[in-house]
């Protein structure tokens, strides 16, 4: 157990567009969110789908992956590592969020029909 990695692998799809920006010194990256789906039947025999968002980051040369090439409504999987990241919104309270930032991703279907 000593090999063990912070690693996460996702299937679903896209949200939303990736969005896409620029830091100084031209270091991009794409904010993507991803929706996955679990379907169980519950005591009563009633099928239930729970959907889970999870907020995903892709830098580099992958942010311009996804925004020439993800659009929204797209299956994609994409393997990644799990952070946290902790800011102060505006009016002064602490936000925290969980993301995936992205290693390497597979594009499953084209554009979601509809």
């Amino acid at each position: 157990m000593n090999n063990l990695n912070n690693t996460v692998q996702l299937i679903g799809r896209l949200g939303a567009d990736p969005e896409v920006r620029t830091l100084k010194g031209d270091r991009r990256y794409a904010r993507l969110r991803l929706a996955t789906s679990d379907t169980y039947f519950n005591k009563a025999g009633e099928k239930v789908q729970e959907t889970q968002w999870h907020n995903l980051v892709a830098w580099g040369g992958l942010a311009d992956v996804c925004a020439n090439h993800l659009s929204k409504g797209q299956e994609i999987a994409v393997e990644g590592k799990l952070g946290y990241r902790i800011y102060t919104d505006k009016d002064n309270n602490k936000q925290f969020i969980t993301e995936v930032t992205i290693h390497d991703l597979l594009m499953i279907s084209g554009r979601k029909a509809g």
